[in-house]
């Protein structure tokens, strides 16, 4: 039998917690649009974001090791896949909304620079006294603004709660009831899932890509109390295993005991608020998602130790800081020289500002695009 949006989301006020976000109580788009007759507007957005520029080049942006180090490495790109996926497992164990949640997850870094954490700072920098740079911030702009792709409508004009998911940096939100301004605290809970998701994707990811290319020891991972609690597990579990199996059977056991206490934590905060439906969500002065206080404490020491060994490691650090160079000389280079960028660029010079514009046709570029780029100007 057919199932049309209006079925799907009849099925969501049958499956959905209280609290959750339903598709049918989103606040729209910044510009109406008539409803799909087959897909609600969370998997629109979802398929809007896939579809995007911005998505397919983040298969070419450093995730911690320089784009084309190892063919195992992880990209951007599947980072991004990675949180969405882990995102969806907490929500629906949660019963919270999947579409909506993994949706905010796909967006999440789609306005990270080339070369990582290291070009962020570097075009922040660079940006001092014109706004800054953050690509949290820049994720945004993306879908508002930049992603132009259909006509008379702004960005990727997805819904309020998608965009809402973006800001999971700011301090206070705002929505409109008409002429109206409300002020609230907090996200839906299924942002505050894909934010807490990329956070284990990251670190649990990382911590596997380390240990594949040799820069990690395992030797080195007994004091760090997560990884002896998993590997504790797999040794009794799986006695023959060793080397390559071993640790990604490790990787695998972290990151279940992760998502599973995040689940159980947040399901304990959300029974102590007494939360009935997501405005009461919204209102809640602190995030309800998060990890228990223990595992708070542990994540900050594997934090820690992939800071100092991993992250700063000359072999990570030496090739991102020279990509920091390079997005430093091209964007100096187009300062002076506007007219090298796209057209689309030296078009919103007059509404956006020269530095502006400069920063987002620099933030959008792929590492292997800067580097060619910094080759030809």
């Amino acid at each position: 039998m057919l199932r049309t949006r209006k079925d799907l989301e009849a099925a969501e006020g049958a499956v959905l917690n209280p609290y959750a976000q339903r598709v049918a109580d989103s606040l729209g788009r910044a510009v109406a649009e008539p409803e799909h007759r087959l897909r609600t507007a969370y998997q629109r957005d979802r398929a809007r974001v896939i579809h995007s520029s911005a998505f397919r080049r983040l298969e070419y942006k450093t995730q911690v090791f320089l784009n084309g180090t190892g063919d195992h490495l992880r990209t951007r790109l599947t980072h991004t896949m990675e949180v969405a996926s882990i995102s969806r497992v907490m929500a629906r164990a949660l019963g919270l909304n999947e579409d909506l949640a993994e949706t905010i997850a796909l967006a999440h870094d789609l306005g990270h620079s080339p070369f990582g954490h290291t070009g962020e700072k570097r075009l922040n920098d660079l940006m001092a006294e014109a706004g800054g740079f953050d690509h949290n911030k820049q994720s945004l702009r993306v879908v508002e603004f930049l992603e132009s792709k259909y006509p008379g409508m702004p960005g990727l004009n997805l819904s309020f709660e998608v965009r809402e998911g973006l800001r999971k940096h700011e301090h206070h939100f705002v929505r409109k009831d008409g002429d109206t301004e409300i002020a609230y605290f907090s996200a839906s809970l299924e942002a505050q899932i894909a934010d807490v998701a990329d956070e284990i994707a990251y670190y649990s990811h990382d911590l596997d890509d380390g240990l594949d290319h040799g820069l990690l020891k395992e030797a080195d991972l007994e004091n760090i109390d997560l990884w002896n609690r998993c590997a504790k597990k797999v040794k009794s579990e799986h006695p023959g295993f060793e080397g390559s199996s071993f640790r990604r059977q490790v990787i695998r056991n972290l990151i279940d005991l992760e998502v599973e206490n995040v689940v159980e934590a947040t399901l304990k905060r959300i029974e102590a608020a007494g939360v009935q439906c997501a405005h009461d969500v919204r209102d809640c002065e602190k995030a309800l998602a998060g990890y228990s206080d223990d595992f708070r404490v542990a994540n900050a020491q594997l934090r820690k130790y992939l800071y100092q060994n991993l992250y700063y490691h000359p072999i990570v650090a030496g090739p991102n800081s020279q990509g920091g160079e390079m997005i430093e000389k091209v964007f100096h280079f187009l300062i002076k020289n506007p007219d090298r960028m796209g057209n689309t660029s030296i078009a919103r010079i007059e509404s956006e500002g020269l530095q502006r514009s400069v920063c987002d046709y620099i933030s959008g570029m792929t590492d292997r695009f800067l580097f060619m780029e910094a080759e030809k100007l």
